[in-house]
């Protein structure tokens, strides 16, 4: 039998959370998670995080479309960390790009633009 894991949210009550292709394993994003975001995330099936710009709780794709549907959720050897295996739909990045690690540091493009974002957010 396996025991649930406690998450170490720490001081500020969030841990960063990788967002990660189920299939291709392409790292996708990088947010942040609350207590709430995690309850949010393995009750629906699908990816919550928690906005530090908005103050809240948001469900990735709820006003664009781009659902990211959790396969898997990991937690990393000190518990301070989530990974979420996903599957995404549309892309990732609010920039239109399938991962958020669309560039290099050098400013070459090296990702898939997968749709447009003055269409998605109007």
């Amino acid at each position: 039998m396996t025991e649930q894991i406690d998450v170490d949210f720490g001081a500020n009550g969030l841990v960063p959370a990788v967002a990660q292709d189920a299939d291709s394993k392409d790292v996708l994003m990088v947010a942040y998670v609350s207590p709430e975001a995690l309850e949010a995330t393995r009750e629906t099936g699908y990816a919550h995080y928690y906005s530090r710009s908005r103050d809240e709780l948001w469900k990735k794709g709820a006003s664009s479309g781009h659902l990211q549907e959790i396969q898997e959720v990991r937690v990393d050897c000190d518990a301070d960390t989530l990974l979420y295996l996903v599957d995404q739909e549309g892309g990732a990045c609010h920039t239109g790009h399938e991962s958020c690690f669309y560039r290099t540091v050098d400013g070459e493009a090296v990702g898939e633009t997968v749709f447009d974002p003055d269409d998605v957010y109007e």
